[in-house]
């Protein structure tokens, strides 16, 4: 695994959320899907029935269905849902006749964003609309990144009871190695993955083993959640990259499942994981990003999450 300075760490984190090119020190860090991704499943859960689902992108959303999370997009209609893209605000009309909402970095202004912004994406409205439509069984994935992407959804992760720790989750124990200590590894071995369907898909084959997250924050579910990725006791969280000031992130996490009336809701707090990327440096490509990663289960770790939201997996 390639190790980067500590300059190189600071501008990878925040590429990590934002979708256009960056010049650091005279050279071109750039974010590309990777064509190469295996987009193809082999065993689709939706053969009769097909779950649609609402993508966001009405709220200034870095993730959208043909940006980063094209290749999720793919994956996912591959697997049998229907998705289409959202370009309104969230009411009772805009959600009606939709399985699953898909909320990815919301944000209150557009990119690029600054560390103080904390402003909320939604109005009291929308989540209201998104929290009624969960209880009639709507299912939920909101996913928000490291510091100011949990300030800006923390509004309606409120709503269902989840708090976001807005900052930069690290771990200088379960990380990648790659010099990044906010490459967060969950495993069987280190005992940070969590007992739920998600986890271990339909059969042996789906069970997920290995996740990496890449540069988020933490969270806290409500009672009766299941932690899918839970954060160690070395776990911290800072206000901002780099700095020195931390507090113990010890009994949260990155990643929580839970139900909500008739419905289903999944919180993430890291956006780059359902992703499949490739950095590249100066044109030279240097590492790989989310589904992609080497060694790791994300890309079933998606498949079985949307497929857990969808109902389709008890």
């Amino acid at each position: 695994m390639r190790r980067y300075s500590a300059g190189q760490v600071a501008v990878i984190s925040f590429l990590l959320a934002m979708p256009f090119q960056a010049v650091h020190a005279q050279r071109k860090f750039e974010r590309i899907n990777d064509p190469d991704f295996d987009l193809a499943v082999a065993r689709p859960a939706f053969t009769d029935r097909h779950p649609r689902v609402l993508l966001d992108e009405a709220h200034f959303n870095y993730h959208t269905s043909d940006g980063f999370y094209k290749p999720l997009v793919d994956l996912i209609t591959n697997d049998g849902c229907r998705v289409t893209p959202n370009k309104k605000k969230f009411s009772a009309e805009a959600l009606d006749g939709f399985d699953i909402l898909l909320i990815a970095n919301a944000g209150s202004v557009k990119p690029p964003r600054g560390p103080n912004v904390t402003d909320p994406a939604f109005t009291k409205e929308e989540c209201d609309a998104v929290y009624a439509w969960v209880q009639a069984g709507g299912s939920l994935l909101l996913i928000a990144d490291h510091a100011p992407a949990g300030a800006m959804a923390e509004i309606l992760a409120n709503r269902f009871g989840v708090d976001m720790g807005k900052g930069w989750a690290v771990d200088s124990e379960h990380n990648t190695k790659s010099g990044n200590k906010s490459w967060l590894v969950y495993t069987e071995k280190n005992r940070l993955l969590g007992d739920h369907a998600i986890i271990h898909g339909r059969n042996a084959d789906e069970r997920v083993k290995h996740v990496v997250t890449f540069t988020g924050q933490s969270l806290k579910g409500p009672i009766g959640s299941v932690a899918l990725l839970k954060l160690s006791d070395t776990a911290e969280e800072r206000r901002r990259p780099g700095a020195k000031k931390t507090v113990s992130a010890k009994g949260r996490a990155q990643a929580v499942a839970f139900q909500c009336g008739k419905g289903r809701v999944v919180v993430l707090g890291e956006a780059a994981m359902l992703t499949a990327g490739i950095l590249t440096i100066d044109g030279k490509k240097r590492s790989k990003i989310g589904m992609n990663f080497p060694g790791s289960g994300n890309r079933q770790f998606s498949l079985n999450m949307m497929r857990w939201l969808s109902g389709s997996a008890e």
